[in-house]
């Protein structure tokens, strides 16, 4: 494990001067950037670090007004609020160093104060208030939403102010990891942070960790080494991609320029409330299914996904919509495969399969599983999502209720619709009698 440093706060309280202990991990944090963040597994100690790193500013910034954020928080019991509070009895800092504990807020030195919010359910007022503040901590930051963090960075605007998120990965897309690690703004330090890192490591969470490794291998890089959740355990296809993954069908692949190539559909719609839109892009080769690329959109008018599969260059390609595909536009009175066909593409429509049609999708996609082959970089976003895509359980009477709607969904219900639609290709039939042999070849 990496040692620590003990290093000397800036800040010196009424009494003394104050000491931290900070893993090496972190030191980096500890210069002056507008955005700060920690993501990796669990006990590597961000929240900790974040905690003591805020004492400490608002030791060094008499008057600093800082929030802590989350996405959803529903009661103070959510919050970091106790995890402060142990840190400063921890750190001995109470009344007469200028911090004061109420019941839903923390008093700092100067007349500061640490305050608490969730913004799930926040508006622009809301957020407003939070102008004049010079700390905002993101904690659980992987589900703070895209909504959250446009709103939230404009607002946190005064000189030298700045924003921290400490996260567990989900996914790629998740704004958070987009912000930190795929955009990389300027003025962003970020640092990845595991339990091994953790001086303080206790014994108690070694064993958890070695008992995961044991008995949930599925879900351990994600737990615990800070690594993407690939899949849900108990989801769907989980067993299905990772034999996907052992057995190499996950890797280049390429389209057959002989062959056809389909488009299939999960239709979404074109409003800022509206369902995602999934295209799988596949080929149908002998006894093999092809999977090309992966389109995904939100809230997109039509001819964006026009634009996207001719610039990947699947503009000859046959969509196949599923049945609601006939359903007509509540504005233009067309259907939706009229609207396809007017864009230049050939449409295939899958008739309804009536009642149980998910569950029917889920195990036509099972059967077929062993027989399909990703091209790993276009795909990604979609295995994503069908690693994710499981059933929706009642927790108290342990039933079954189905597929989960969630994000995962649309793009499995676009890949079943690819699998319901795969049709096996005719054999030739071998002859039953042995043909006899005749001067200059075979004769039967």
């Amino acid at each position: 494990m990496t040692p620590a440093n003990n290093r000397t706060a800036a800040a010196k309280t009424n009494r003394r001067t104050l000491k931290i202990d900070t893993p090496r991990v972190f030191l980096p944090l500890l210069a002056a950037a507008r955005y700060k963040g920690a993501y990796g597994g669990r006990g590597s100690g961000k929240s900790h670090f974040f905690a003591e790193l805020l004492i400490e500013d608002c030791l060094c910034q008499r008057g600093l007004l800082a929030v802590c954020i989350r996405e959803v928080q529903k009661s103070l019991k959510d919050s970091s609020k106790r995890l402060i509070e142990a840190k400063l009895s921890e750190l001995r800092l109470g009344e007469a160093d200028g911090f004061k504990i109420f019941e839903k807020e923390i008093r700092t030195p100067g007349d500061g104060v640490i305050v608490f919010t969730g913004l799930q359910d926040s508006n622009n007022e809301n957020i407003k208030s939070l102008e004049g503040f010079g700390r905002a901590w993101i904690e659980e930051a992987q589900v703070l939403s895209h909504r959250s963090l446009t709103l939230l960075r404009p607002t946190i605007r005064a000189k030298d102010s700045q924003i921290w998120a400490s996260w567990n990965p989900r996914r790629k897309s998740d704004a958070v990891d987009e912000f930190f690690r795929v955009k990389r703004p300027l003025g962003a330090t970020c640092v990845e942070v595991n339990w091994r890192d953790n001086p303080w490591f206790p014994d108690v969470l070694e064993a958890e960790r070695v008992s995961d490794m044991r008995l949930y291998p599925d879900r351990y890089e994600h737990i615990w080494e800070g690594g993407y959740a690939r899949a849900l355990e108990g989801a769907y296809f989980v067993k299905q991609l990772a034999e996907a993954r052992e057995q190499r069908r996950i890797g280049p692949v390429a389209a057959d320029p002989l062959l056809p190539v389909r488009a299939f559909f999960d239709i979404g719609g074109s409003g800022a409330s509206a369902d995602a839109m999934a295209i799988w892009i596949a080929q149908f080769v002998d006894r093999e299914i092809r999977v090309l690329d992966y389109i995904e959109g939100c809230g997109q008018v039509l001819a964006y996904y026009v634009g996207q599969l001719r610039a990947r260059g699947w503009g000859q390609a046959v969509c196949v919509l599923p049945h609601d595909g006939v359903a007509e536009n509540s504005i233009t009175g067309k259907r939706y495969e009229d609207h396809v066909r007017d864009a230049g593409f050939e449409v295939q429509v899958i008739r309804n399969q009536g009642k149980g049609a998910a569950m029917m999708r889920i195990e036509s996609t099972r059967r077929l599983f062993p027989r399909i082959w990703f091209n790993a970089a276009a795909t990604e976003a979609g295995r994503d999502a069908l690693g994710w895509y499981h059933e929706k359980k009642d927790e108290t009477r342990a039933v079954g209720l189905g597929p989960e709607h969630d994000w995962s969904s649309h793009a499995a219900d676009a890949f079943g619709l690819m699998c319901i639609a795969y049709e096996e290709p005719e054999r030739a039939i071998r002859p039953t009698t042995q043909p006899e042999l005749f001067e200059g070849g075979w004769m039967s």
